[in-house]
């Protein structure tokens, strides 16, 4: 009987830590602006890519899916985001759809290819996660360009990981087969 509960035990929380592992390293493809797509935000929705990026978190390993019609759409560096400078670009896309695979932690920065269109919201700031971060992007714009004062935030922040999930799984699965008789 103790073999058949420890044999039952363990299988369980084997099953547990695949599925927990599968679940924590699933890639996902996120279309940018969401039903909005990728294009010039109206006059009183200039911060709509913003918002949707913090409405998202992002992981290495995940992609940006930009859909478009009548634009393109162009990865920058910082500077070229500030000043909707696309004239260096890493890498930009003309077609009306464009994927981008976030490869590393750290910012990413996507404008606009029309310079009219970026000056008045389509651009998108994003922060890719790395294996322990915990806060999102706090970026500076250049002197003379005021950016909204962040909302002050009551909540505690909880974070599990991948690591923790399996020591508390191990710790379970130890304690049960201790108190077996």
């Amino acid at each position: 009987m103790k073999i058949t509960k420890m044999a039952s035990l363990s299988v369980f929380f084997c099953t547990c830590f695949v599925i927990a592992t599968g679940l924590g390293n699933a890639e996902k493809v996120f279309k940018v602006g969401d039903e909005f797509g990728w294009q010039e935000p109206g006059q009183n929705s200039s911060a709509v890519y913003t918002q949707w990026a913090s409405r998202n978190r992002f992981h290495v390993g995940d992609s940006l899916s930009f859909e478009y019609k009548n634009d393109s759409v162009i990865e920058v560096d910082k500077w070229g985001y500030y000043h909707c400078d696309g004239s260096k670009p890493t890498v930009a896309f003309n077609n009306g759809h464009g994927v981008f695979k976030l490869d590393r932690p750290g910012p990413f920065y996507y404008i606009s290819g029309t310079p009219d269109h970026c000056m008045r919201g389509q651009r998108l700031l994003i922060e890719v996660m790395g294996l322990h971060h915990h806060s999102p992007l706090t970026a500076t714009p250049p002197a003379g360009q005021l950016a909204p004062s962040p909302q002050p935030s009551s909540g505690v922040f909880a974070s599990v990981t991948l690591g923790s999930l399996s020591t508390l799984l191990m710790g379970t699965l130890i304690a049960l087969l201790w108190s077996l008789p």
